[in-house]
């Protein structure tokens, strides 16, 4: 049945077991600040988004495209990826150095989306004690090939190991700078506006309630959680007392998102795709 087809992955794949973990969200941020640094890509997203009046509206749109991938059907998958092709194949943007016109679809940055947003997944989860061994992690970058295909990517072009990886950073970090709009868009992913449902403290004059200060815990934990040359771009110190803290920081968060309820932690398009591994289980 197309109803009970399992998509790109599966129970038993790398993907679902690290996309299990909540702690994910935190992984998500610390892709947007390493994504920054890359002045074309910035480019791209500042002169094409509106992610600073809508900037929980289109966080909430990524999750979903990237809850889609992982546990939509083939069909949900596909879709979502036609989608998502059309709407980059419409854009272009400005070279803020060179003045050129580029398409926002161009296979280097896609590849550096790609690339910073699964290792951020992968880094994140494994530095708060998700136990994931050497071979899991190469085929985490591997499976996520696919993922990279719904954009437009070769497979091939894309890097499959944590050593590809590894070397593609190696490679790219000389494109890489602090801009002005780098800086800016840090500095709105640390004190972004809260929604009205989190912000009522705030106007009750409690200008860092709970929400906030939760908030700046978390993106102080992603920014933290950078390879040591991105926190040395930002301004920060490349220490490895920091990357300690981090690690102790997001383990912690960790345990405390564990111990929510599993209605809070699993999304329904999560809660579908177990259910119908269930049912082809129970067929089989």
């Amino acid at each position: 049945m197309d109803s009970d087809d399992l998509g790109l992955f599966g129970p038993g794949s790398v993907t679902w077991k690290l996309h299990e973990e909540p702690i994910l969200i935190v992984a998500g941020l610390r892709s947007l600040y390493l994504q920054a640094l890359h002045p074309r890509a910035m480019a791209g997203v500042a002169q094409n988004s509106n992610y600073r009046r809508d900037a929980w509206g289109r966080l909430v749109r990524t999750a979903e495209y990237v809850g889609t991938t992982v546990y939509g059907t083939t069909a949900e998958v596909e879709a979502a990826g036609r989608r998502l092709r059309a709407l980059h194949a419409r854009l272009r943007a400005t070279d803020p150095v060179t003045g050129e016109v580029f398409r926002i679809d161009e296979p280097d940055l896609l590849r550096w989306v790609h690339v910073t947003e699964v290792e951020s997944f992968l880094s994140t989860a494994r530095r708060a004690g998700v136990p994931l061994t050497g071979a899991e992690v190469d085929r985490y970058y591997t499976e996520q090939r696919r993922s990279a295909a719904l954009v437009g990517l070769d497979p091939g072009d894309v890097p499959g190991t944590a050593a590809e990886v590894a070397d593609y950073y190696r490679r790219v970090r000389p494109e890489l700078r602090m801009t002005k709009e780098a800086a800016e868009t840090a500095l709105f992913l640390t004190a972004p506006p809260i929604p009205w449902k989190v912000s009522l403290p705030v106007k009750l004059g409690l200008h860092l309630g709970p929400p906030r200060w939760a908030y700046l815990g978390i993106a102080g934990t992603a920014l933290a959680l950078l390879p040591a040359w991105a926190r040395r771009m930002y301004g920060g110190l490349g220490l490895p007392t920091t990357a300690l803290s981090a690690d102790l920081s997001v383990r912690a968060l960790r345990l405390a998102l564990a111990a929510l309820p599993r209605r809070y932690r699993e999304g329904p398009l999560q809660q579908a795709a177990k259910a119908r591994a269930a049912r082809l289980s129970a067929a089989a």
